[in-house]
């Protein structure tokens, strides 16, 4: 089995929902994007969730789109051996470092998990006490068929509450790295 890692995370200081997969399948990493396997529906989940026609734009609008509603990205696995892309298959998994990036974002109301093994995971990594909302989802891969769209749509809305109208936002790359608009170079 191949050893996997995740990518970095795609966030902002503004950001106030953070929703944490596993690890990146074998079409995100070949792609090296978030959610690239074409049968994956987090994209129109998101989309719902935000009122935005995210499977039509191109993937940096896409993750323009997210941070701009106050969504980031990251999953809560660092590493792994898995061979394919189920997490079933998961072995030897070194977590990311959850706590750390939570004590970054000072806006950070909720973690939404997307699937049973990113739940788990990031709870483990996360301990008891976080002072934030966390939200178990269904997963949006296309391994998870025993529920519908419309019934994960109705449990993917339920992120709603946690996202605010945007006021001024911080710079970030597409790939991750967070940092306040005065860090850029004149």
């Amino acid at each position: 089995m191949t050893r996997k890692s995740s990518f970095p995370p795609v966030v902002r200081t503004d950001t106030r929902l953070l929703l944490l997969g596993s690890l990146p399948g074998e079409a995100s990493l070949r792609a090296e994007r978030y959610y690239a396997h074409p049968q994956n529906r987090f994209w129109h989940l998101v989309g719902a969730v935000i009122e935005t026609d995210l499977p039509a734009m191109d993937y940096d609008d896409r993750i323009t789109a997210l941070l701009d509603h106050g969504i980031g990205l990251w999953d809560v696995v660092k590493s792994g051996r898995r061979k394919g892309s189920l997490d079933a298959d998961l072995r030897e998994v070194e977590g990311n470092a959850l706590g750390e990036l939570v004590n970054g974002l000072p806006a950070l109301a909720a973690i939404g998990f997307n699937g049973g093994t990113s739940a788990r995971i990031g709870r483990r990594l996360l301990g008891r006490e976080t002072g934030l909302s966390l939200v178990d989802l269904p997963s949006s891969s296309p391994a998870h068929a025993a529920m519908s769209l419309a019934e994960k749509t109705v449990r993917w809305l339920a992120l709603r509450p946690f996202l605010t109208e945007r006021k001024d936002s911080d710079d970030v790359s597409p790939h991750g790295s967070m940092h306040e608009p005065d860090d850029e170079p004149a």
